[in-house]
């Protein structure tokens, strides 16, 4: 099971960072580049452009929360979410992969 952690393209999991402008503020985000990537896809899915998306979030969870402790941490639990939600309504794994064995076992070795 660990291979499909382990075995992951260390691009993923390297950092970088972003400048961008939230409430007219130029700020600066490091994310993991997997995390950018799942921002992008919500902020295409939305039709707006990833700094877009995270302007609106940011700009949502201040008017819900009236602070952000944060920000960083909640854009990966937001992303994290997303996937959760997604993988809800998707077919599991086994039948995508045509893996019999089930999806605890569709990725090892992979």
């Amino acid at each position: 099971m660990c291979e499909l952690y382990v075995k992951a393209d260390p691009i993923l999991y390297e950092s970088r960072s972003r400048s961008l402008r939230i409430c007219g503020v130029v700020t600066t985000l490091r994310l993991e580049n997997q995390f950018w990537d799942i921002l992008a896809e919500i902020a295409g899915h939305d039709g707006i452009t990833t700094n877009q998306l995270i302007s609106k979030l940011y700009e949502e969870v201040m008017d819900y929360r009236g602070e952000v402790i944060n920000f960083a941490s909640f854009l990966r639990v937001s992303c994290m979410r997303y996937l959760s939600q997604h993988r809800a309504f998707a077919p599991p794994l086994s039948l995508v992969r045509g893996n019999a064995a089930g999806p605890e076992t569709a990725w090892v070795g992979k």
